[in-house]
């Protein structure tokens, strides 16, 4: 049962010593570093830290901020540790899955994140519904055109 431990910062010229310190003072015993995107979900040194981790491990991070940046991936990210008996743990903030209040911190936020999901989808069917009673055909104009750079960017999604 190891405290393994994620840090991250967005660019080279940032440093993660405040969030290592941390990390140390909260007894990680193994500690991932990565210099990349929080809006990046495609991160090697994330990706191999959720794969070290074994049944009764914790995953730390300094701040939520540092694992996910959107609440979406957060609670996708927490979900799939909690499946496999892994717990999380943020040191500056209430979400601690090896908690009570901790594990209500995140049905919270597991509740917002389902209405901002459903809002969203809500906005975007009466977005498409406002476009076709003004006869405006919705969707991508450059993905009905084929265009070319419109299906790359389509298909890096």
């Amino acid at each position: 049962m190891a405290l393994v431990a994620y840090a991250r910062v967005s660019t080279e010229e940032q440093s993660t010593d405040s969030q290592l310190l941390a990390l140390r003072q909260a007894g990680c015993s193994v500690i991932f570093e990565e210099h990349a995107s929080g809006g990046d979900r495609d991160r090697p040194v994330l990706a191999k830290a959720l794969a070290s981790l074994k049944r009764g491990d914790t995953l730390v991070v300094a701040r939520i901020d540092r694992l996910a940046r959107s609440l979406f991936h957060l609670l996708e990210v927490i979900d799939g540790l909690g499946q496999r008996g892994i717990a999380f743990k943020s040191l500056g903030d209430p979400i601690d899955t090896t908690s009570p209040q901790g594990r209500f911190a995140l049905q919270v936020l597991g509740a917002a994140a389902e209405l901002e999901r459903a809002l969203i989808r809500e906005r975007s069917i009466a977005g498409l519904r406002a476009a076709v009673a003004k006869g405006k055909e919705p969707g991508n104009p450059g993905l009905r055109r084929r265009d070319p750079a419109a299906l790359v960017s389509q298909g890096s999604h």
